[in-house]
Formats: C-alpha cells, sequence, structure tokens
C-alpha cells in the first residue's frame, strides 16, 4: 500500500501506518524528550518489572540506562541469580547494580537490620554519585553502549528506593533532593512502596499506583523462577 493510499484509508495516524514494525540495529542514540520524574509504586505485582519494561525500550532506540537497586530480598524461594539481570547482561545499552542484600528490612528474615540502613545510606550515596555524573555528560548526544554509568545516562532508575523510605532507611526529604539533583535531560525513574508516597505529588510528573486485585501468594504460591525472578 503507497503512502497516499495509506492516508485516503485513513489510517495514517496508526503506529507505522499500518506496517509491521521490524527490529533494527541498537545504535547509540539520544532522546528529544526525556526529562521527567516517574514514580510507581502500590500493593500490586509489576513495580520493577514495568520499570526493568521501559528501561529495555528506552535501550531498544539506544539510549544508556541504569538501574540501581536499593534493595532487593524475598522470601527463600527466590535465587540470588535473578533472570533479569541475565537479560541485562546480554542487552546493549541498560545495566544495573544493587547495593541492598537479600532479604527484607523490619521482616524477621534472619537479614541483619544494621547492614540494611548501611546499605540504603550507600545507595543514596550512590545515587547521587550517578546524578553528578549524569549532570556532567552531554545528555542531548549519544552515549557509548558499553561505557560504565559514570559516564552517564539518559534514564537513572532508582528500584525500591520508595520502600527504603517506608521503612524509615532514608527520609522523604532524601528523595526530595535526589530530585532536586536531577539534571534537566535525565529521566529518572522512582519505584516501590505499598504506602502512597504523597509527598512527592507535587515533585513527580508521573504517578502509577500498581494495584493488587488477586496474587497468588494469598493461596500459598511461592515464588517462581520466570515470573518473579
Amino acid at each position: 500500500m503507497s503512502d497516499d493510499q495509506l492516508s485516503e484509508s485513513g489510517i495514517e495516524n496508526t503506529p507505522g501506518q499500518g506496517r509491521t514494525p521490524e527490529a533494527e540495529r541498537i545504535e547509540p542514540s539520544a532522546p528529544e524528550e526525556f526529562g521527567l520524574v516517574q514514580v510507581w509504586w502500590g500493593d500490586g505485582k509489576g513495580k520493577t518489572t514495568a520499570t526493568l519494561g521501559m528501561g529495555l525500550r528506552a535501550a531498544g532506540h539506544g539510549y544508556r540506562v541504569h538501574m540501581l537497586q536499593f534493595m532487593k530480598g524475598g522470601a527463600s524461594s527466590v535465587e540470588a541469580v535473578r533472570g533479569e539481570y541475565n537479560a541485562i547482561a546480554a542487552l546493549p545499552g541498560l545495566s544495573y547494580e544493587n547495593l541492598g542484600h537479600y532479604g527484607w528490612h523490619g521482616m524477621a528474615d534472619g537479614s541483619d537490620e544494621a547492614d540494611h540502613e548501611v546499605e540504603a545510606q550507600a545507595g543514596l550515596e550512590r545515587a547521587h554519585e550517578l546524578l553528578e555524573s549524569a549532570t556532567e555528560a552531554d545528555l542531548d548526544a549519544p552515549i557509548d553502549l558499553g561505557a560504565p554509568p559514570e559516564d552517564g545516562m539518559h534514564m537513572l532508575i532508582l528500584d525500591e528506593v520508595l520502600y527504603a523510605v517506608d521503612r524509615g532507611l532514608l527520609s522523604e526529604d532524601d528523595v526530595h533532593e535526589l530530585i532536586d539533583a536531577k539534571p534537566d535531560e535525565l529521566e529518572l525513574v522512582l519505584s516501590g512502596s505499598h504506602v502512597e508516597p504523597t509527598y512527592l505529588e507535587e515533585r513527580a510528573d508521573l504517578i502509577t499506583n500498581v494495584r493488587k486485585v488477586k496474587h497468588p501468594i494469598d493461596d500459598g504460591q511461592r515464588a517462581r523462577r520466570g515470573t518473579e525472578f
């Protein structure tokens, strides 16, 4: 179908103009409209999954994406090596680091509470380092997809940072300061928390509540390889 025929058919505004999209080679590129603050919270499964999916999409356009996890624990059924880490390692432009140890603060799971506090503060310091790196980088230009995050990134995902606030490991002001330190062109994504982060209502551009309607854990289903880890 020609472009004229597509226009006459009334589907000229359809993504791809009705054509099936094809995968292209990923080359370093720079986003034109990044710079918002996103918040993903709620008692439902899928907050980290959603932010990783968005990171995957951005990386597919050749943008540099980095994820810093403040805490990522779980029950004994969760293995130390997670599927997303293996996938990230195989994908250009997307990287991660985890400064929290396995186990959840305040959950009596055998992990050391003092360690959680130390690691949350280390995560906060690291987040500021990453924001400084992004500030020093030219975010209007492509960034080498294999470069370390110290060279900057177009999207920074701070996974579970809001949960750290819930547990009293970080303060609301700590998160405000992270947002204030964000360069204008950086897309900053904050996730975690079962409690509504009302302190971010005036600071965030997007707030999504991932709400639980039904979860198999309520019937005793343990975490499953490939869905929870």
